[in-house]
């Protein structure tokens, strides 16, 4: 396959990362076992390339892909389901879809485990899935069942026609109490797992308002005008409002451990979009998980 223009000059490890979604390590590790073919030529992990130029990759056997019997994600309940879409309620600890170095449950995998047969549409790992969720993050997320609704709602998404809403618990007390954060994300400089404010950044629209404050932190309805990869989390970081337990991102981690929270206090609350067939509006709602109603029940207990 030719390298995309806007990857001309990158060094290879880092251009496979993006082309595939690989961690970077996963990137060099193929490179380095010879996987990876530049022009027909074995590359260096350091070696640039160039716009056009020709990749050939093997890919490694999916140790997370769908196993002989689909891992069951548990917790995952159902929300909505029909001909066309399922919607489910996606616990901590489970991915969208199998990805190079994750072996632990996927909604994709779940949905096999229960039954259910999604799209053909989308790479083959990931067939169906017409947005994502963090791991860390819970919440509602929908996936298409027919061929129809992934080509509607991937337009939907990329169109930003779908109405996302998120609760977020977040350090400290946002000045305004309401407002946008405006600012574009790309890949973190310095970490390649992380992501930044970045000026050559893609742009980024983040809506907030604060629904609830309490001594140390306030809870906030989040709408997502774009949807980047850790959007919420980078933009309420780089406003010093850090969702709590949020250690990747600055959180305190004395208050996470105070709260009982292992993982950023952020929930995917809404989804609404038309239907794919019938154009009428449809809106989910996820209910909280047990982690983060203990953590909203000892800050008012404080407040």
């Amino acid at each position: 396959m030719p390298v995309p223009d806007g990857l001309d000059g990158l060094r290879l490890d880092v251009a496979l990362a993006r082309m595939f979604g690989f961690s970077r390590t996963a990137a060099a590790a193929l490179i380095d076992e010879g996987a990876v073919l530049v022009d027909g030529v074995v590359p260096s992990r350091s070696a640039k390339v160039s716009a056009s130029a020709v990749l050939d990759v093997t890919m490694p056997e999916p140790t997370a892909g769908p196993p002989t019997e689909p891992m069951m994600a548990e917790g995952m309940t159902l929300l909505y389901d029909d001909e066309h879409v399922v919607a489910v309620n996606k616990p901590v600890g489970v991915a969208a879809h199998p990805s190079v170095g994750w072996t632990g449950p996927t909604v994709v995998q779940g949905l096999a485990a229960l039954g259910y047969r999604v799209s053909t549409s989308g790479a083959s790992e990931r067939q169906g899935i017409v947005h994502r969720l963090d791991v860390g993050t819970t919440g509602v997320m929908v996936v298409a069942k027919s061929e129809l609704a992934y080509t509607v709602l991937k337009r939907a998404f990329k169109e930003r026609t779908v109405d996302k809403r998120y609760s977020a618990l977040v350090q400290g007390h946002p000045d305004p109490s309401g407002g946008t954060i405006d600012a574009p994300i790309d890949r973190h400089p310095s970490s390649d797992w992380k992501f930044a404010v970045v000026a050559s950044g893609r742009p980024s629209v983040t809506h907030y308002d604060t629904v609830e404050a309490f001594r140390a932190a306030s809870l906030l309805d989040v709408h997502l005008e774009t949807g980047r990869t850790h959007q919420i989390r980078v933009h309420m970081a780089a406003v010093r409002h850090p969702c709590v337990g949020d250690l990747t991102y600055g959180a305190d981690p004395t208050l996470a451990r105070r709260l009982g929270l292992t993982r950023q206090w952020l929930h995917a609350r809404t989804l609404g979009f038309a239907h794919p067939s019938s154009g009428d509006w449809i809106e989910l709602e996820a209910p909280l998980p047990d982690d983060l109603q203990h953590a909203l029940d000892v800050l008012r207990a404080e407040s």
